[in-house]
């Protein structure tokens, strides 16, 4: 399957998925396996090894989302309202710690593999902190805390940015759509939310 057919196809079933995110459907965590892979291949065949290691961590997260989404929609009465958990202060610094220090150790790392052989990533730091970022939010998005739309719309246009510089037009346009979705996301999730634990 070609560059281009991947990143197409990557384009459609993300936009799927973002959908089903917003609505807060099950489904979207099967579909975020299939759009994971083909994300992978396609990252890979760049050399952008943090984005590749990204999805390979949505993959894993699909599996506790769809279990934890189960979960919790089934403690609020309401199966129309959107089911959220409290973010706390103490899960708001770690993850900023988690960011910080994880942006910096991975860029550091994908340098060094460069030095070894691997082909080298062309923006390590840029890819490095959307990597982090992204797996950030990815764990918020499974714990249904709100904030987390802010931190794909920081982590979806410093991805639109990475695939611009690169020339992966479709993927910049499957992430200039991931932004406008997420800015939707969090109207939704706003207006339509319903808080089911303190966590």
């Amino acid at each position: 399957m070609g560059q281009s057919i991947l990143e197409i196809f990557t384009l459609i079933t993300g936009v799927v998925y973002v959908i089903l995110e917003i609505r807060q459907k099950n489904a979207m965590w099967v579909l975020g396996i299939i759009t994971s892979l083909a994300s992978m291949l396609v990252f890979y065949s760049q050399g952008l090894y943090a984005s590749f290691g990204l999805n390979a961590y949505y993959l894993i997260t699909a599996f506790i989302g769809l279990w934890q989404w189960r979960k919790d929609k089934g403690t609020i009465e309401d199966a129309s309202k959107i089911h959220l958990n409290r973010l706390s202060w103490k899960v708001a610094a770690i993850s900023a710690i988690v960011f910080a220090a994880g942006t910096i150790g991975l860029a550091a790392g994908m340098d060094y593999m460069s030095r070894l052989g691997f082909k080298e990533n062309p923006m390590s730091l840029l890819d490095a902190s959307v990597a982090v970022l992204s797996a950030v939010a990815t764990w918020w998005l499974v714990k249904s805390y709100l904030q987390q739309w802010w931190l794909w719309i920081a982590a979806n246009t410093l991805s639109l940015i990475l695939c611009a510089a690169q020339g992966m037009w479709w993927m910049a346009l499957l992430y200039i759509l991931y932004v406008v979705a997420a800015i939707i996301g969090l109207k939704h999730w706003t207006k339509h939310g319903e808080y089911v634990h303190s966590s």
